[in-house]
């Protein structure tokens, strides 16, 4: 029987998944996994948990008791988030990156002076935290003082956090305003603290540590927090910190989870040298989106209807969530592709022409993918049908319209649904999760392991020669 050493759990907001894991080599090879249902409904998360870890040791041949764990969680509504900034193309967006890139759900974001419909709609969506920016440091600080003064009462009224991540100058001030209604303040670096500059990571790790916090408070699941010592992380959050490690190991990638309800597509790029130059608004080098109403099963509808498609929108009266035959998988497939074509394209920056006074230049809105590597397929609906592989290389087409990865871009399906575990891991064990990607890589692809060492290689010569020419 093999030793287990870590234990990895998701309670999903519909599948409990259980991975183990034993630690070879510095790296993590994985030896069982189990799945059962989430058991919010039955007002214990735990019920699922024991399931999944049960049907684990079933699969496993024994106990995985004593292993070290680690959890991440989307149940119980995920963490729902409400961002509130200064100007929508600057502090708003990136407030509205940096909770996205944590794994919450943002249902609601303002810019500029809130009114009474704006503090009526916070109160009826009553989010878990409550996230206040605005301004450059040393900047303008009369709106983001006056909407600390018109968020304060709801938030006392909700009993919610605020996390306030705008102009150091207006600090005091914002402090005074949450303090006179009892209302916990966390502060946080700028997120856009002067003009096109992010700092999105610090903000990013405080609404982990809130979200821990806050997670314990679903039915039962206390007791699954005590079974770890190292917190519970969001699993899209969890799933960002892992595509980070890949990117860091193996080169800049994109990460796609098509579910039944949602598509999510995370990106760790800088973007090519070439368009770096035409970029009007920062972004982020880590990046997720989350398109709400894209998916295989709960939004299966908006896909088909994206495309006009009567012949598809005939046969959704067979959708399934689990498909039992060819004719269910065809349909699924078929929705996977759609849904990763239209996500991806969202998540990518377009190239555009921009009229000026001097005349006509071509500009770059939103994120470059034209230098990822890696495209990875993951979650549920992605590594459980055949065709991901050719949805995601239909995705490679290069620059176009579209800041699109180019077709020389390697695709990866990750068929043991194991993304979100490592990402899970990773901030405690960034080494052996960066070994980890390294041997899968090359197990699954070694033509592309290979082709990664010679960029590497080339990469540190091309380095080596910059620097001897600079000391010349």
């Amino acid at each position: 029987m093999p030793a287990v050493d870590i234990l990895t759990l998701e309670v999903g907001s519909t599948i409990t998944k259980a991975n183990a894991f034993r630690r070879v080599d510095g790296r993590l090879a994985h030896v069982a996994q189990g799945f059962a249902p989430t058991s919010v409904a039955d007002g214990d998360v735990g019920i699922g948990v024991d399931a999944a870890v049960a049907a684990l040791e079933a699969d496993l041949g024994g106990s995985v008791a004593g292993s070290a764990t680690y959890v991440s969680s989307s149940a119980a509504g995920g963490l729902r988030m409400t961002v509130h900034g200064l100007t929508v193309s600057m502090t708003a967006r990136a407030a509205r990156e940096a909770s996205l890139g944590a794994g919450a759900i943002v249902t609601l974001v303002t810019a500029g002076p809130l009114d009474e419909d704006d503090v009526d709609e916070v109160r009826e969506l009553a989010p878990n935290i409550v996230l206040l920016a605005g301004g450059v440091d040393h900047g303008e600080k009369q709106v983001v003082v006056g909407n600390a003064r018109a968020l304060a009462p709801v938030a006392a009224e909700l009993g919610v956090p605020v996390i306030y991540a705008g102009n150091v100058a207006a600090r005091r001030a914002v402090t005074r305003a949450f303090e006179e209604h009892g209302v916990e303040l966390l502060l946080a670096d700028n997120v856009f603290p002067d003009v096109d500059v992010l700092d999105v990571e610090p903000l990013r790790v405080l609404i982990h540590e809130v979200f821990n916090r806050h997670i314990t408070r679903a039915p039962g699941m206390a007791r699954f927090a005590e079974l770890t010592d190292h917190g519970i992380l969001p699993t899209p959050g969890a799933v960002l910190w892992g595509a980070e490690l890949f990117a860091e190991e193996l080169g800049d990638v994109v990460v796609v989870d098509v579910g039944g309800a949602t598509t999510d597509v995370h990106s760790v790029t800088e973007g090519s040298l070439e368009y770096a130059v035409k970029v009007i608004d920062p972004e982020p080098r880590a990046k997720r989106t989350v398109e709400g109403d894209l998916g295989v099963y709960v939004n299966a509808r908006n896909v088909v209807e994206a495309y006009g498609d009567d012949t598809w929108a005939a046969r959704l009266d067979d959708l399934e969530a689990m498909p039992a035959d060819e004719r269910g998988r065809e349909l699924t497939r078929w929705l996977c592709a759609r849904a990763v074509e239209v996500g991806v394209r969202r998540h990518a920056g377009t190239l555009t022409d921009l009229y000026t006074p001097t005349g006509k230049k071509q500009v770059v809105r939103g994120k470059d993918l034209s230098a990822v590597r890696w495209v990875v397929a993951t979650g549920g609906a992605l590594t459980r049908i055949e065709g991901s592989a050719e949805a995601l290389r239909a995705v490679c087409t290069g620059v176009g319209t579209h800041l699109l990865p180019e077709p020389s871009a390697r695709i990866l399906v990750d068929r043991d649904y194991l993304f979100s575990a490592l990402g899970t891991i990773a901030t405690e064990r960034p080494d052996e999760v960066r070994a980890t990607f390294r041997a899968w890589v090359g197990q699954v692809d070694p033509d592309a392991m290979a082709a990664a060492d010679r960029h590497t290689a080339q990469s540190d010569s091309h380095g080596d020669q910059q620097g001897e020419a600079g000391t010349g």
